[in-house]
């Protein structure tokens, strides 16, 4: 698909280990290749709002290679976090870390925020998109089950909306599914257009 005219000529890298950013940036047509290798520290400073925590790391995540981009080349970084009850939750370091962050999810609302950059030699554009979720009552069995099959230590609060326990869990959602997912490809694709 040649949607996007306005990047022809330029080469689009996406800097994530994620198989599903990479699934959900082929959906939109693009050709893209992977970019990895940059180990990039997390921290964020203390007084940040949690609402503006995903967009600063993606673009902490850019600065990391915007120094070995030729003039033809654009980077799309990004980072997930859910926050709950005014806490981020990021990764769980362990199972017992994924078990205590889905009880906290269990019969709560919560957010997600996905931080995307855009980033060439010259220009970046940054946003974040926010996704509401409600999750029903899991009990501890369904909590068990899905971290002891599924793995979830490389999700966001210790989920994937795509897998069984979005299927039994998510009772609603408000914003971009894909969001929740990881990449927003909506508004991902909207700011490709003006890039």
């Amino acid at each position: 698909m040649d949607v996007l005219r306005n990047l022809n000529g330029y080469k689009l890298l996406l800097a994530s280990a994620s198989p599903r950013r990479k699934e959900l940036l082929a959906m939109l047509g693009l050709e893209f290749d992977i970019c990895l290798g940059k180990d990039v520290d997390e921290s964020y400073p203390d007084n940040i709002k949690t609402d503006e925590v995903a967009e600063y790391l993606a673009q902490k995540k850019a600065e990391a290679y915007v120094n070995g981009l030729d003039d033809n080349e654009i980077v799309i970084t990004a980072d997930t976090i859910v926050v709950n009850d005014g806490t981020v939750l990021g990764k769980p370091a362990n199972e017992i870390e994924a078990k205590t962050m889905l009880k906290s999810l269990s019969g709560h609302n919560h957010k997600v925020i996905t931080g995307v950059a855009i980033t060439s030699k010259l220009k970046q554009v940054s946003f974040s998109v926010e996704t509401h979720v409600e999750f029903a009552e899991l009990d501890v069995n369904e909590i068990d089950e899905y971290v002891s099959v599924f793995k979830p230590l490389d999700k966001a609060g210790a989920y994937g909306i795509q897998e069984w326990i979005g299927c039994i869990g998510v009772k609603n959602i408000n914003g971009s599914y894909y969001n929740v997912m990881g990449l927003p490809l909506h508004r991902l694709y909207t700011e490709l257009k003006r890039f």
